[in-house]
């Protein structure tokens, strides 16, 4: 038998032969190559520079007519990038010319290009490169962006595949790149001219990085270290060395040294700290002048313009010498460098018409202006003549620092050992290096050296340190050429003598047999034509290829080359043959081999031709991988190798199996292999296939016919598998024979036995019980099932030999009727039973992995269950799965999963596995867990367990799992990742985890603008009005009654011309009547002009901008219509006197409002802004305006610093004023340097004394000064402060400046201070010296003048010409700002002290002294510092008012007074509550408002003349309303829109331009963001409404005075999206759902719990402990706030889209608003006839799941044929009822599987017990711990998955059925418990059945305990409990083991049974 062993010379077939023509170059053939001339002439002749100097198309015509062959070269890679992982597809890159072509294809599909370059200059090289871009600082992330680099003689391309394209210039000229882990390395091209001329210096680096294609290109530092030397670290700027290889995993690069002749390996990595100090130190350490510094030079030379050219010149990126190519200077350009504005120097064409468009930049390919440079670009470097004056001369420049280092690993011994040697014997540079992997994960470095023929292959593997890699042992191999195969673990080796071999590692595996390369008559002239299909009959070698090559999937392409190979990139010499080939003539022969993907290589014929081929893999069918590899894993390295060699050539003999045969083939090969003789054992004989052991290419047994015989049948009869499978059913059916017993095949020889010389043999206990882990895993896989019992066979066989009872008794137990034919044995000798390795890991008791799961389930205790990792990885997560969801264990997932996982280690692995299991248990899923379920599926989940996964885990197994899962949907958590929810079935949560989608819709995110139902409003309509984009689908389901958006439209649309309405009276001329007409419409406009503040309110970040069109503006229509004849009214006619300049500040207005609609989530950039830019100078403003609200939504700071300084310089006020204000609110609370310098031009205050005077108008200075507030709001930033309290005094001049508008600037300095010390109150650190209270005290109540201190007291000593203010302070002026200066620094402080200071006068005295208005601001002042105190009571506002003006103390008071004062100190204080209360809706707080509103009207409306006068009382009623819309803010309350509606429409008398721009801001207010928005009352949004809504409005359109209008769109900073829409997942629109919001409690109120109706804008976040979504009709998600508010106001911002699910059978609020229509309104209880009149058509209402419909369609429906099975199909119905109605429709196929498997049972037909096993698992589960606690839970609201009633009646059958069988079969259980032989009548796939089901233990352990000797039941009972056998199963046992038992009494129990 020893010769079975041996290795023999053996051969392989290769298959899927393919004849290989590079796509690209087919593709090129239909390339229109003339594509560069067309280019060329688009182009200015300066810019073309040739190879000669000379502009012109003669150079151009050269290159075009590239064709010659040997320019061009491939490579092939494995398909890496956004296809399916599980589908492999091969790249190809192929360059030719000045074109490289990037293909795509795989076995499937034909290849196709992926995307195709023209560059204008040849391709030098072109490879694949990936580069690191660093995602986020923080947390260290790094994004791989994969590229195609193109190198150019001057320069390389780089094109990403996200679609950006960067040019990065080479300063030298460079010989190769090599792609890296990092980034690209740069090897410099040794020119000749480098030899020293001058005396010696430090010579040049060689090798740079360039680790981002915008980061310079830097040397590369080299850490050696020599035999008696340390370390050093130094450039690398040896030119004798060469770069030969690098690779990326591991990182590491082989050189060649050209003068000592040998390779050395090296590590690559990043450059450390210490190093780069080192070489920058050593470099500056020199001091000889010929020793100039290295790194100066290079920084000089390598650096970008930024010296020597400016940016704008065109000969941007060269030296002025134009000599040498320069890299730009990363710091020049930003690291995002958007491809729409950087001028990329590719003139690159996309030739795939599937390729995306916006990947090329349009018409920038044709602007590039100096990059077409063709010449002789000789470097600066490499010229030793040059100059170095400049690098003395300029010594800012700072040397480049280095960014990766190498450090040397290994190097190749030198032959010093033979002096003799001749140079042609030293090594030669490796033509060819590759890393490879063998069979058992030991990995080589390989490096052909083709003048030795040899293939060296270097041993490594990693250390404790990953980064550094061990060298061993190298081996030489002869070869001509070698190529790795990655997917086979080998490679292919081409001898000398032209034979392909296969090696893995350095073990030699088999020839290679290739039709066509031995057989003549499959020569190339053969395949010229297509190949024909060969019948597949007897197959020798050469049919058996043609059979494969007949079969290939792809086109064969025969090739119409037939000159010699080009040279390639990596063969760049053609090589000679000796004479004396051993091929015969005329048969083409092997020369190279290239291009190896997966398993797949090319073979270059000394034809000229290529052919492709396959080299096949270890197994293909799934059972036999895993067996390999649990064989390779226990076994010795040595012996597994030799052992996996052994079956690869057994399995890939020429002519071998087919895959369905290749299970038969391994149990032979491995029997043999352990020792077994196959021939002697009955069932490896009958294994019906014929390929012998040792694998001689013989002809397969031809078979007699096609057709079939009798024979056949006979055969079927007396197989193996009928004895098995035989049915009663099926053999009374075909009226067979009954079986009779099997005669005894022993031929009474002695039994056979097992070889000891065998490979296997004294590892067969160790392979024993791997396969039976295998073994094990499999039963846990569905679709493996066939699988398991395939591997069973072999296992019993073992397990006889091995003579382990246990295992065989299991076997038996799991497939009874199948093993019991087995019982053949072999000897194992004693003496060579001792050479038998024992693992300690080996158990003599069973490890069966369900009798576990049983165990944890019936809660007893278990032992560790040993697995295989890597192999039997479901078993791991099943069994911690179980421990943790049925056990309870919290740590089983992370540090306990020794506890439960016993890991069966092979020696010299146990180290590197523990230490994985340690860091996989210590990865904790960063999701807050809190009940084992969702602990259970987030570990699944982390653990990259899928629902496809759960799908094939039987059903008993997975019902935990399924049961945690269903948890977990019931009550989810909001904030789980994408794949969780994926896992859980929640459809809603996935796509809400799944935040990319969101943000990318065009309009607002949720539906697609008007929906079909919607009015259709003309879209000449929508663009005028400039509100069309406000969502009408949401704003209709929040106001679904009335029309009032419409309404809000009417009233602030702006683009319409008015109506004018006069009666033309018959007293009145018609020239009058116009004038009247004109005066008429001149009141409208002051409306109209009024408007769009509002209008930029309601519309409030409703779009998102085609970034490819402008921003549509509405005009501002000043035009009227008269009615009757609707003539136009118009202006301009000159009959009246028009105000000059009327509209500039509604223009602004304008633009604001318009600008407002952009969202800021949209996409948009510099260069879209200033695309915007109108051509005509009338709209300016409007630009103004549209600058300043990108500002205020966060755009602005997009802009490039480029243009905000062009518009500056323009000196357009309006500009300026957007602009600084704009830029100020996108920064806000930054101290932005760069703003607060630009602020500080516009400020003379924060100017240097010395300064030139800048004439800066006094608008811009106002808007500075505020700038500055919101750029440091919040900081106390001392300086500022100082300057800022300054400035609210400041006096008039000097001379003739600052006489105008005074009150504006002071009013600024003051809101400007406020918001630099916003909530400071009295902790105003280091600025105790300023004494800000009092000083701002001062400046309310007046008071002599402080000296003035600081920068600016000089300006100040020249007084004013114009204003003479003595040294008292001007209260008129510094009042307002003081006063709100106070209100913001002790905002919300409830500081009594400085409240007081605030409080109004009581006496009639002092009340003189205060203007009425100033009364406001106090008492708003006071208000909003006693925050805490402010209460929504008509009581609380009147407490406001001082006794005297309540009750006048005399009667000779001024009752005017009183009455203005009363009025302005009510309406302040309802300012107060409008500022506690913005964006609540609280209803006291409205009415409360709305009662003072109320009376304000009717004062106004009142005939009587009041002595409160028209315009006081008209601001007052503008605040309250105001008051009341900040209340109301987004809700569009219908009573306060009637109010806005009514001031609306009042025109005439003093409603002034100001007021109407109040009732507007209040209109929008109320509508805020068309809803979706509301107020905040945070610090920062109350500073933003005090700016903006500052109790002084303007008279006219141009009055600034007393406050920049300007300032009134900051209220924009206090919105903050709150409202929230449910969305359906199922139909993606919007839709009402009930949620529960819980408050926290607070001083006000208890906990509290409200119920909205959504669409609805909650409250603000912080005051909420939790959102849910209630049922019953939608699917439960709760948003936990406790934990934090981030998750619900990422949401929010996300245009507020909840994604809900509509539960089955339920209809959504709006078609079913009672809950009356639903199918489940009636309680349906399983009793109910419901069930039964369930008709299987309405299961569409249910559920549109395409399964379920098709099983009612074909399981439910009654048939003609189906009438017999009335009651199966009434279950399928109940089932599929019950599913559906309690959503779980995966709950399915359990049901029916459970239905089954009893059905089979009452049979008898159970031939294997996996399904009673499951059945049994499910009723375990039912009573295990973990349900009857939560049945005991009363929040608890389900049970089981399972029906409660479906269970019992199961449970009961099959108890029946096995009860029935031990009645008539005791005899059969009493053998078996006694250890007596089965008869052969006896059905013992019964008895396995009862064994299982009742959990009696194996005969050996019932032995051991000694049950014979028991008599009584008591002490039975103690034993059996021991055993863990139930009390149920005992009962029926118990009469067959006590003694003195009556034979009538085990009658009487076994009828009694079926009660328990």
């Amino acid at each position: 038998m020893s010769n079975v062993y041996e290795e023999r010379a053996t051969m392989i077939a290769a298959g899927e032969l393919q004849w290989f023509v590079p796509f690209g170059r087919e593709h090129c053939k239909s390339h229109p190559s003339a594509v560069n001339l067309q280019l060329r002439q688009l182009q200015p002749a300066s810019e073309l520079w040739s190879s000669d100097g000379a502009a012109g198309l003669v150079g151009s015509l050269q290159e075009v007519t590239l064709q010659e062959r040997d320019k061009e070269c491939w490579q092939l890679r494995k398909g890496v990038g956004p296809a399916d992982n599980e589908v492999e597809f091969e790249e190809e890159l192929y360059a030719a010319g000045n074109m490289v072509i990037w293909s795509r294809g795989s076995k499937n599909q034909a290849s196709y290009v992926y995307k195709a370059f023209t560059v204008d200059s040849p391709v030098q090289q072109a490879l694949w490169c990936n580069f690191t871009v660093p995602q986020n600082k923080k947390d260290g992330t790094e994004v791989v962006e994969q590229t195609v680099c193109i190198v150019q003689n001057t320069c390389v391309n780089v094109h990403s595949v996200s679609g950006k394209d960067f040019i990065s210039p080479l300063p030298f000229q460079v010989s190769t790149l090599w792609p890296t882990k990092f980034g690209l390395l740069f090897e410099r091209k040794n020119v000749a001219s480098e030899d020293p001329v001058s005396p010696p210096r430090e010579p040049l680096p060689t090798v740079f990085s360039m680790l981002h294609p915008l980061d310079e290109i830097a040397p590369v530092v080299c850490r050696s270290a020599g035999p008696f030397e340390a370390s050093r670290v130094h450039y690398v700027s040896d030119s004798t060395l060469r770069i030969v290889f690098s690779s990326c995993q591991p990182s590491v690069i082989m050189t060649y040294d050209t003068v000592q002749c040998t390779h050395t390996v090296w590590a690559l990595r990043k450059v450390t700290a210490e190093e780069q100090s080192m070489v920058l130190k050593y470099a500056h350490q020199v001091t000889t002048p010929q020793n100039l510094m290295v790194p100066g030079i290079l920084s000089l030379h390598l650096r970008g313009i930024s010296k020597m050219d400016s940016p704008a010149s065109p000969f941007h990126g060269y030296s002025l010498q134009g000599q040498s190519r320069m890299t730009s200077s990363p710091g020049l350009h930003s690291r995002t460098h958007s491809p729409s504005i950087s001028n990329m120097a590719v003139l690159s064409r996309a030739h795939s018409p599937g390729m995306a468009t916006p990947y090329f930049s349009g018409s920038q390919r044709f602007n590039a202006t100096c990059h077409s440079l063709l010449g002789r670009a000789q470097s600066l470097l490499a010229s030793p003549n040059s100059s170095f004056s400049d690098s003395t001369a300029a010594p800012e420049a700072e040397p480049i620092v280095p960014e990766l280092c190498i450090e040397q690993l290994w190097t190749e011994a030198l032959p010093s050992y033979r002096p003799d040697v001749s140079p042609r014997e030293k090594s030669c540079q490796a033509s060819k290096v590759f890393i490879t992997t063998d069979l058992c994960e030991n990995k080589f470095l390989c490096f052909l050296v083709e003048s030795h023929q040899q293939l060296r292959c270097v041993k490594f593997f990693e250390s404790n340190d990953p980064s550094q890699l061990i060298f061993v042992a190298a081996t030489t191999l002869p070869a001509k050429d070698a190529a790795p195969l990655e997917n086979n673990d080998a490679m292919l080796v081409l001898e000398a003598n032209g034979s392909l071999v296969l090696y893995t590692g350095v073990s030699r595996v088999s020839k290679v047999f290739v039709s066509g390369l031995l057989a003549p008559s499959l020569g190339l002239s053969s395949t010229t034509s297509q190949p024909c299909t060969p019948v597949e009959t007897i197959s020798t070698p050469a049919k058996a290829v043609g059979r494969h090559l007949s079969c290939l999937e792809e086109v064969v392409m025969p090739s119409p080359v037939s000159e010699l190979k080009g040279s390639t990139k990596h063969h760049e010499s053609s090589w000679s043959w000796p004479e004396d080939c051993t091929f015969q003539q005329g048969a083409p022969h092997v020369l190279a081999l290239r291009d190896p993907v997966h398993n797949r290589v090319t073979l270059e014929l000394s034809n000229g031709a290529m052919l492709r081929i396959t080299v096949p893999g270890i197994a293909t069918s799934e059972l036999v991988k895993k067996c390999l590899q649990a064989i390779k894993f226990i076994l010795p390295k040595e012996t597994a190798v030799k052992v996996l060699i052994k079956w690869y050539n057994i399995y890939n003999a020429p002519g071998g199996p087919s895959s369905h045969l290749e299970w038969n083939l391994f149990l032979t090969c491995f029997m043999t292999l352990m020792g077994y003789n196959t021939d002697r054992l009955s069932w490896t004989r009958n294994l019906d296939f014929e390929v012998p052991l040792s694998p001689v290419i013989a002809p397969k047994k031809a078979r007699p016919s096609e057709m079939g015989s009798d024979d056949d049948w006979d055969y079927q009869l007396g197989s193996d598998y009928h004895n098995q499978v035989e049915s009663r059913r099926l053999a009374s059916s075909l009226h067979l024979e009954p079986l009779a017993a099997t005669p005894c095949m022993d031929d009474l020889s002695a039994p056979p036995q097992l070889d000891p010389s065998a490979p296997l043999f004294p590892h067969l206990p160790a392979v024993f019980f791997v396969l039976h882990l295998v073994y094990e895993e499999l039963k846990l896989d569905d679709l493996m099932r066939k699988g398991a019992r395939s591997l069973v066979v072999m296992l019993q066989q073992l397990a006889r030999d091995l003579q382990l009872k246990e295992y065989i008794d299991m076997y038996w137990r799991d497939y009874p009727s199948f093993i019991k034919a087995f019982k053949e044995c072999c000897v194992i000798d004693a003496a060579h039973t001792e050479q038998m390795i024992r693992p300690s890991f080996f158990q003599t008791e069973p490890p069966c992995v369900f009798r576990w799961l049983s165990s944890c389930l019936r809660g007893n205790a278990v032992t560790p269950f040993p697995y295989l990792p890597g192999i039997c990885e479901r078993t791991k997560l099943l069994v911690l799965s179980f421990a943790l969801y049925v056990i309870g264990d919290h740590s089983a997932v992370t540090s306990d999963m020794s506890k439960y996982l016993a890991k069966v280690s092979a020696g010299q692995k146990k180290h590197a596995d523990d230490q994985l299991l340690r860091r996989q248990s210590s990865i904790k899923p960063n999701v807050p867990c809190c009940s084992l379920a969702e602990k259970l599926v987030t570990w699944l989940t982390s653990s990259g367990f899928t629902l496809k996964d759960l799908e094939s885990v039987p059903f008993g197994v997975a019902l935990p799992i399924r049961d945690a899962i269903y948890q977990c949907r019931e009550q989810p958590c909001s904030d789980w990742p994408e794949d969780v929810c994926l896992l859980i079935g929640r459809q809603d949560l996935t796509k809400q985890a799944h935040k990319a989608t969101l943000l990318a819709r065009n309009k607002s995110s949720v539906g697609t603008g008007l929906t079909p139902e919607a009015p259709a409003a003309s879209e000449a309509d929508d663009e005028e009005d400039g509100m069309g984009d406000v969502d009408q689908e949401v704003t209709r389901l929040i106001w679904s009654r009335d029309l009032r958006v419409q309404e809000v439209r009417r009233l602030l649309q702006s683009s319409r011309p008015v109506r004018v309405n006069v009666v033309h009276l018959p007293e009145v001329s018609d020239h009058e009547y116009i004038e009247e007409k004109e005066n008429k419409l001149l009141q409208l406009c002051q409306r109209t002009m009024a408007l769009p503040v509002g209008r930029g309110l309601f519309t409030l970040f409703s779009y998102h901008p085609v970034p490819t069109e402008p921003l549509p503006v509405p005009k501002l229509n000043l035009t009227g219509r008269a009615p009757p004849r609707n003539t136009t009214v118009d202006l301009n006619s000159g009959n009246i006197d028009v105000p000059p300049n009327m509209t500039s500040w509604p223009s602004f207005h304008n633009g604001v409002a318009a600008g407002l609609k952009i969202a800021p989530a949209s996409q948009i950039d510099s260069a879209w802004i200033a695309y915007n830019k109108p051509k005509s100078a009338e709209l300016a403003n409007e630009y103004a305006g549209f600058l300043m609200a990108l500002g205020l939504n966060g755009h602005l700071t997009k802009l490039a610093t480029l243009n905000i300084h062009d518009n500056l310089t323009k000196g357009h006020e309006m500009t300026s004023i957007g602009l600084l204000l704009g830029v100020s609110a996108a920064k806000l609370g930054t101290m932005d340097m760069s703003i607060t310098r630009l602020l500080s031009i516009h400020i003379p205050a924060l100017l240097p004394p010395t300064s030139t005077e800048l004439d800066v108008p006094h608008n811009v200075q106002v808007a500075a000064v505020v700038g500055i507030g919101l750029v440091y709001q919040g900081t106390g930033h001392r300086h500022n402060a100082e300057v800022l309290l300054a400035e609210i005094g400041r006096p008039p001049g000097p001379e003739m400046e600052y006489c105008t508008d005074r009150e504006s600037y002071s009013l600024a300095a003051g809101l400007a201070l406020g918001m630099v010390c916003l909530g400071h109150g009295s902790n105003l650190i280091g600025m105790s010296d300023l004494n800000v209270p009092e000083q701002l005290y001062q400046y309310m109540v007046g008071g002599h003048r402080r000296s003035h201190a600081g920068v600016n007291r000089e300006k100040h000593k020249s007084p004013s010409y114009q204003i003479k203010e003595g040294d008292t302070i001007n209260v008129d002026v510094t009042c307002p700002g003081a006063t709100l200066a106070l209100a913001m620094i002790y905002l919300k402080t409830n500081n009594r002290s400085i409240a007081d200071w605030l409080r109004a006068p009581d006496t009639m005295f002092l009340l003189d002294f205060i203007k009425p208005e100033f009364l406001l601001l106090r008492t708003l002042a006071r208000c909003l510092i006693m925050w805490e105190e402010i209460l929504p009571t008509e009581e609380w506002i009147n407490s406001n008012v001082p006794q005297i003006i309540q009750v006048p103390a005399s009667e000779d008071v001024n009752v005017e007074t009183l009455a203005q004062a009363h009025d302005y100190i009510i309406a302040g204080a309802c300012m107060a509550v409008g500022f506690r209360f913005a964006g609540s809706a609280n209803s006291d707080a409205f009415e409360c408002l709305y009662k003072f509103a109320r009376n304000f009207m009717q004062c106004l409306t009142s005939s009587t003349p009041t002595v409160m006068g028209h315009y006081n009382l008209q601001t007052c009623l503008s605040m309250v309303l105001l008051s009341l819309s900040m209340v109301m803010a987004g809700s569009g309350n219908l009573r306060v829109l009637q109010l806005c509606r009514f001031l609306h429409k009042r025109t005439s008398g003093e409603m002034n331009y100001g007021f109407h721009m109040a009732h507007h801001m209040a209109l929008g207010l109320l509508f805020l963001g068309g809803g979706r928005y509301t107020l905040s009352t945070s610090n920062s949004a109350i500073a933003a409404l005090l700016c903006a809504l500052y109790p002084h409005f303007p008279a006219h359109s141009t009055d600034n005075r007393y406050h920049l209008q300007a300032l009134r769109h900051l209220c924009v900073l206090a919105a903050e999206p709150r409202l929230l829409v449910p969305v359906d997942v199922d139909t993606c629109k919007p839709c009402y759902a009930l949620l529960e919001v819980t408050y926290k409690a607070t001083q006000w109120y208890e906990e509290t719990t409200v119920e909205l109706m959504a669409p609805a804008l909650l409250p603000e976040l912080h005051l909420l402990e939790q959102v849910k979504v209630k049922g019953p009709r939608y699917w439960e998600l709760a948003i936990d706030i406790s934990r934090g508010t981030q998750h619900l106001q990422s949401i929010l911002i996300r245009d507020g889209v909840l994604y809900v699910k509509l539960r089955a059978g339920q209809l959504p609020y709006k078609d079913d608003p009672r809950g009356w229509k639903s199918l489940l309104a009636p309680s349906v209880n399983n009793r109910n006839p419901e069930v039964r009149t369930f008709k299987p058509e309405a299961i569409s209402t249910f559920t549109s799941d395409a399964a379920l419909v098709s099983f009612a369609e074909y399981f439910c429906k009654p048939a003609e044929n189906m009438k017999h099975k009335q009651d199966t199909l009434a279950l399928f119905s109940a089932i599929l009822y019950e599913c559906v109605t309690q959503e779980n429709p995966e709950m399915l196929p359990t049901y029916i599987a459970i239905d089954q498997a009893v059905q089979s049972l009452q049979r008898g037909e159970m031939c294997e017990t996996f399904a009673l096993w499951q059945i049994k698992l499910v009723l375990e589960l039912c009573e295990s711990r973990v349900l009857q606690e939560r049945r005991r839970d009363p929040r608890g609201a389900r049970g089981l998955l399972l029906s409660s009633e479906f269970l019992p009646v199961m449970k009961c059958s099959a108890d029946h059925a096995l009860d029935r069988w031990l009645y008539d079969n005791r005899q059969a259980l009493r053998s078996y418990v006694s250890g007596q032989p089965f008869a052969d009548e006896w059905d013992t796939s019964m008895l396995a059945c009862f064994l299982v089901y009742h959990s009696i233990p194996s005969v050996t352990k019932m032995a051991a305990t000694d049950l014979e000797e028991n008599s009584s039941f008591p002490e039975l009972l103690l034993r059996f409990t021991q055993l863990g056998v139930p009390v149920r199963a005992l009962l029926r046992v118990a009469p067959l083991l006590l003694k003195n038992a009556d034979p009538s009494m085990g009658n009487g129990v076994a009828c009694a049974i079926p009660i328990f």
